[in-house]
């Protein structure tokens, strides 16, 4: 996915941009990037962070920058910050998100007169000069924001370093957060808006969707208001976000407990232990534990000093690998036990199969599957949460397409979306077989829903039931 963090005030911004951005870390393995401007020039690194940490590649980069703003970065994607010179003048940006018509808009931009763009690896075109570009053809940086907005299928925030200030736009359904925080004489723009706690900031303002507004060291001026509709990533409560994370008022750790209340309450299962897999299933099940009663305990460990998110390598045999290496048991409470597990969601289900024969090879007698979203049947069309390509990536499409072919219409997905029909019941019953669970049960969207506790029609939960 990615994540964002800017700061502008009357003295150096680096240091906090440093550490603003490193707060974002989570949420992204293969670059990160910074730029400022120092009142006359524009500076800008951009790091490979795949096999190293944000702070370690970053940290000598923070003597040699200087000035009082910036804007940085996270990114599973592309490189950037970009500089860009433009009519209307010389800026950067980030951005976070998914064109998801990408290729229509480069088609578009050609068919206007756009000559050239910068070919980036595997003959790809970067998000960041696209956008760039359609922002740079309207005659103000409001009516450029306004047009990716309006253009732009998929979603895409963004953040924009001018020699005056800094413009912030929330993407047109909201669908990933931006907040702003503020110190004296500095404000701080931010995905993750924890991040700005241990650098003095305090809350200011959650960018509503689409809302633009331009940042100086003195004020936030709105450049465009917010819209009604939102359509907000469920999954950040689910999986992405940090436990110390609040999106629209809910925080991420608070959701998991009151997740795993629910699954509780819906299940009957006798088990010794209930375990999380670390670390987003770990909240999970502390609130399944202390609603059923059964005991929590750690039955592996993750080793975080040197293994990075399992799913940062290209290949999808190096992510099983990493996977596997980096969890190590504890004996004493695999051995002889019961075990229930709670993972955040079931995507291919490759790790997760490798680690329930994990628990089984180290001793335990049973291993009960709890995840904590339903059934993933849609791939994102909205934002790079993943790496799969195709919706077949999914398990669950997978042995749908073993059931009724390639062709399959929405109706018949819808169905197979529904907990109490048989084709739902059938395809459960299927992936605990494949994946040798000894029992299984999703989290319904009804108790999802109920979780977060916002209104369902803010909520996106497309991957799930298909509804756009």
């Amino acid at each position: 996915m990615g994540g964002i963090f800017g700061v502008v005030g009357k003295d150096d911004c680096v240091t906090d941009l440093f550490f603003g951005v490193d707060y974002h870390s989570h949420l992204g393995t293969r670059r990160g990037g910074m730029a400022v401007f120092d009142g006359e020039y524009f500076n800008r690194v951009i790091h490979n962070i795949e096999n190293s940490p944000f702070r370690t590649k970053f940290e000598r980069d923070v003597d040699d920058l200087h000035g009082t703003m910036g804007i940085g970065c996270i990114s599973d994607e592309d490189p950037q910050p970009l500089l860009i010179q433009s009519s209307l003048g010389s800026y950067s940006i980030t951005t976070v998100g998914k064109v998801d018509n990408h290729d229509e808009i480069v088609k578009k931009l050609y068919a206007e007169g756009r000559v050239h763009f910068q070919e980036q690896s595997g003959g790809r075109i970067n998000d960041n000069e696209l956008v760039a570009t359609l922002i740079s053809s309207k005659q103000s940086f409001k009516e450029g924001l306004e047009y990716v907005q309006d253009t732009v299928k998929g979603s895409i925030s963004v953040v924009l370093l001018t020699r005056e200030g800094i413009y912030a736009a929330r993407d047109r359904f909201g669908r990933t957060p931006l907040v702003i925080g503020h110190k004296k004489d500095t404000f701080c723009i931010t995905f993750e808006n924890y991040a700005y706690l241990n650098l003095s900031y305090s809350f200011y303002k959650e960018l509503g969707p689409s809302e633009i507004v331009f940042i100086t060291a003195d004020e936030v001026k709105e450049v465009s208001p917010a819209r009604d509709e939102m359509k907000i990533c469920t999954f950040l409560w689910v999986y992405y976000g940090y436990p110390t994370a609040s999106y629209e008022g809910v925080n991420v750790e608070t959701m998991r407990y009151n997740c795993g209340k629910l699954l509780a309450g819906r299940d009957d299962v006798d088990a010794d232990i209930v375990a999380g897999v670390p670390d987003s299933g770990t909240a999970h099940a502390i609130g399944y534990a202390n609603e059923s009663g059964i005991p929590f305990a750690r039955p592996f460990i993750k080793y975080t000093p040197t293994w990075p998110r399992s799913f940062m390598p290209t290949k999808q045999s190096q992510r099983n690998l990493i996977a596997k290496m980096k969890l190590i048991p504890v004996q004493e409470l695999i051995s002889g036990n019961d075990i229930l597990l709670i993972d955040d969601s079931i995507v291919r289900g490759t790790q997760l199969r490798e680690t329930t024969e994990f628990l089984y090879n180290s001793g335990a007698k049973k291993v009960h599957v709890r995840p904590a979203c339903p059934p993933l049947l849609f791939g994102c069309k909205y934002l790079n949460f993943s790496r799969s390509k195709s919706d077949y990536d999914l398990i669950t499409r997978r042995i749908i397409k073993d059931r009724e072919g390639e062709n399959v219409s929405k109706e018949i997905l819808f169905d197979y979306a529904k907990p109490d029909s048989k084709n739902y019941k059938e395809m459960v019953e299927e992936i605990r077989r494949i994946q040798n669970f000894s029992s299984l049960r999703f989290h319904r969207l009804d108790d999802l829903i109920e979780s977060v506790g916002i209104s369902p029609c803010k909520l996106c939960t497309y991957c799930w039931n298909g509804q756009e």
